[in-house]
């Protein structure tokens, strides 16, 4: 039994783990890996408490921390207390609206750079894209409502000729008999078939 435990050390090595150690080569160990992890989300985490954990801040920190968190409560507010104005004193909700019916289009623009610090230029862009699509589509109208005109037209069964107003012969003249001619084939494969079949 000597014998076979010694050889055993002698091909695995002192008590290792040889499978083990294999293995890890090629794939890392679970444990470690979770341990690695936490690790890592530890050290995040006291990153964060560190960054937010001053209390020693200036009252100007605390002034243009305060401004900053306004603008977007301000302005859900201040929408939702002008559609109460218009119910309450619509005179005065009018007169109003007629004031920034004078403010120029530079202005408006101007304002929403300043909206979009606050909400992100994402929405800047996306608006102004909307914009840029709704006038091509705009332009295109004219464009669009001509085809559709053409293309009912070519639908529309071609209507014949109204007969114009007959003239009643004088004395002495007899009126020509004409056979009526037929009315012309749109289609004159179908013309053609109807020669041969008849």
């Amino acid at each position: 039994m000597g014998l076979i435990s010694t050889l055993l050390n002698l091909i695995f090595g002192d008590g290792r783990n040889v499978l083990r150690e294999t293995a890890e080569v090629f794939r890392p160990n679970a444990e470690a890996d979770a341990g690695r992890i936490a690790a890592q989300n530890a050290a995040a985490l006291a990153q964060y408490a560190a960054e937010f954990s001053r209390r020693n801040r200036s009252p100007f920190d605390r002034l243009i921390d305060g401004l900053n968190r306004l603008p977007r409560p301000a302005m859900a507010f201040g929408t939702l207390g002008l559609v109460a104005a218009a119910m309450v004193d619509p005179v005065w909700f009018a007169a109003r609206m007629q004031g920034l019916a004078l403010v120029p289009e530079a202005l408006w623009w101007l304002m929403g750079a300043i909206v979009s610090f606050y909400f992100g230029a994402r929405h800047q862009a996306k608006g102004q894209e909307f914009q840029r699509s709704l006038s091509a589509t705009l332009d295109m109208a004219p464009v669009v409502a001509r085809n559709i005109t053409a293309l009912e037209r070519l639908r529309a069964p071609a209507e014949p000729a109204a007969p114009g107003p007959a003239t009643a012969p004088t004395q002495g003249q007899t009126q020509p008999q004409t056979q009526p001619r037929p009315p012309a084939e749109p289609n004159p494969a179908l013309a053609e078939w109807r020669q041969q079949s008849g």
